[in-house]
């Protein structure tokens, strides 16, 4: 993630790699937590007014068709509630959402929810940057309610890609206060994958139903957010409180407001290298669980490798799974569909 000082999101540039060596992670001060201090290249006014990550075009790199095999339902207890399963980013691109869902036995063939009482939770980011973000949300909408009659459930997190749609949408051109020069979140939209075929089908019944999505959740001990940063700690001191105050800022409907809500939660990194099991141990020391798990910050960079921003085989990582980090405490699920790579669907606990 680059930082944007002297320049607003109406700058564009070439991204490099250079531009995503982002520090080890990000600490917002909090009592009680003893986490080291932030890192100083993460200031407080730090503001997402240049592109995020790069925006790599599916059709320029090598595609494999996804065929899943038929799907086995997945397997049910007997007696309490159906198994967990957690989404990462999905980033407009359904039809890879549809067979990862088919191949973990979650719907069927017809696209329909055939899992129960399974339990799912998206954890955020479903449109921009991919082809179809509009229809991702009709179906984890419509599979929300097929869930809830088969007496499971499909629920969604806030992640910071629908604070900046419903931004777009609420606030245009307005200028904010970015810390970093003239901001506009329209200009943000369209730097870090705004597509304009989402706009344009974008309705009210989607913007409600963003707007009340969860910050963050606890479910078996696992504690659900969408970015890997601290900066929930500014919203609360507990799970509720944290949710409550994110649905009231986006009720005041204040550019400012909502504009510093979606800066925090586009920070990044913070729980990899040296003081990152620190820094997840603040969280679950506040809003409880053993283990965190999150989506936002592809894989390959977390691991410090990426492939070829030219799309160019065999280049970078292969991501097969969910990557475990953090002294174990962390679990991230942006396989980074966006850039190639896989978009993951997984039951928890994690399969050794």
């Amino acid at each position: 993630m680059t930082q944007g000082a002297g320049q607003g999101p109406e700058v564009e540039r070439t991204a490099t790699l250079r531009d995503f060596r982002v520090p080890a992670y990000v600490h917002t001060a909090h009592p009680g937590d003893t986490a080291p201090p932030a890192d100083p290249a993460y200031p407080d006014d730090y503001t997402p007014t240049q592109r995020d990550l790069p925006v790599i075009n599916r059709t320029e790199t090598v595609q494999v068709p996804v065929e899943p095999a038929p799907a086995t339902p997945a397997p049910q207890p007997a007696t309490g509630p159906g198994p967990l399963f957690v989404v990462g980013d999905v980033h407009g691109y359904l039809d890879e959402l549809m067979a990862a869902l088919q191949a973990q036995g979650l719907i069927d063939a017809s696209g329909q929810w055939c899992a129960g009482t399974t339990r799912l939770w998206f954890l955020g980011d479903f449109t921009d940057r991919g082809p179809d973000g509009i229809g991702v949300i009709d179906l984890v909408m419509r599979l929300s309610a097929e869930a809830a009659a088969s007496g499971g459930y499909c629920k969604a997190l806030m992640g910071n890609h629908e604070l900046l749609l419903l931004g777009a949408k609420r606030f245009g051109d307005t200028p904010v206060n970015s810390g970093a020069g003239t901001a506009t979140f329209q200009a943000a939209w369209l730097l870090n994958g705004g597509q304009k075929t989402d706009m344009d089908r974008l309705q009210d019944h989607h913007l409600q139903w963003m707007a009340r999505l969860d910050a963050v959740e606890e479910v078996d001990g696992y504690l659900l957010v969408h970015s890997d940063t601290t900066a929930y700690l500014d919203y609360g001191d507990s799970i509720e409180a944290v949710n409550d105050t994110v649905r009231e800022t986006l009720t005041r409907n204040d550019a400012d407001e909502c504009w510093d809500l979606f800066r925090k939660f586009t920070k990044r990194f913070s729980f990899r290298d040296e003081g990152g099991a620190d820094a997840v141990r603040s969280l679950l020391d506040t809003y409880g669980g053993t283990r965190i798990v999150h989506g936002h910050s592809p894989i390959p960079y977390l691991l410090g490798e990426v492939g070829s921003e030219d799309g160019e085989e065999g280049t970078g990582p292969v991501v097969e799974g969910p990557h475990v980090y953090a002294d174990g405490l962390a679990i991230a699920m942006d396989g980074g569909v966006t850039m190639a790579g896989k978009l993951l669907v997984r039951q928890l606990p994690l399969a050794n």
